[in-house]
């Protein structure tokens, strides 16, 4: 695979060099909780268009600040070897050097803080504290002295980031409220997001065993990687149907009672 994807990014260029770094097929896994939690913010008549769309676009440049810091920091630490299977990397091929990916890096993450900013100024000290552990996140990841993806972590991370807090952050920045019917239905958001990386880190198990890129589908193997996916999947399907059928459930909302799940028939 690496001696196909080699030809293909050596003649990239320019604007798509970047594009090939930011990893634009991963952007729908930062779209989708924003959707999800601003769906849900107007089945209980309160979404709002600006802190929606401010929303969307931090979470979108987090996801690409995480992917340009994981190119230069795999890359660092020896992780993307010429027989790594998957989309080609920006300093694996030498498209890049390293002071241009930090740069791009922190201009990426600057750019989340400035619209981190604005979400702040509506929902207060909540939206500062997961921006920050937001960033932070994506930056240990894989670098820093301790690369959670390295020790088997970025699972539950993949989860918890993914699932419950870009869904519920997304509901809170419209509504400056949270119910437990918001978390349950961010749980199936983080399970398929969780789903994709366990595929990831699957194709990857002889490779990033290899470097000491201990990954949990390193550490528990390919055998029980897969039940983790199956499981992850049955329980992304699983959980929408219960929420379907629950009866005009109420949220509390900004002071006031309203239905939610119920109108969405």
């Amino acid at each position: 695979m690496a001696a196909v994807d080699q030809p293909a990014a050596s003649g990239l260029s320019g604007w798509r060099v970047w594009l090939l770094a930011a990893r634009p097929r991963t952007l729908p896994v930062a779209l989708a909780p924003v959707l999800v939690g601003t769906a849900l913010a107007g089945a209980a008549s309160q979404a709002r268009a600006l802190p929606a769309a401010a929303a969307l676009a931090g979470a979108l440049l987090l996801q690409i600040g995480a992917n340009l810091a994981n190119d230069l920091f795999d890359y660092q630490k020896g992780a993307d070897t010429e027989d790594r299977i998957g989309p080609p990397r920006a300093m694996q091929h030498g498209l890049v050097t390293e002071g241009q990916m930090r740069r791009a890096i922190a201009l990426v993450f600057g750019a989340a803080v400035a619209v981190g900013v604005y979400l702040v100024a509506i929902g207060g000290w909540p939206i500062a504290v997961v921006g920050a552990l937001s960033v932070a996140a994506g930056l240990a990841y894989t670098g820093g002295p301790f690369p959670f993806g390295y020790r088997g972590l970025g699972d539950p991370a993949v989860f918890v980031f993914f699932g419950l807090v870009g869904v519920g952050g997304s509901y809170y920045v419209q509504t400056l409220a949270l119910a437990p019917v918001v978390l349950v239905a961010a749980i199936p958001v983080g399970a398929l997001a969780t789903a994709i990386l366990v595929v990831n880190n699957l194709r990857d198990i002889e490779s990033d065993e290899r470097v000491g890129k201990r990954t949990l589908a390193v550490r528990i193997g390919a055998r029980a990687t897969r039940n983790e996916y199956r499981a992850l999947l049955a329980l992304a399907y699983a959980l929408p149907p219960g929420l379907w059928q629950r009866q005009k459930p109420t949220l509390k909302c900004a002071g006031f009672n309203v239905t939610t799940l119920g109108q969405l028939g």
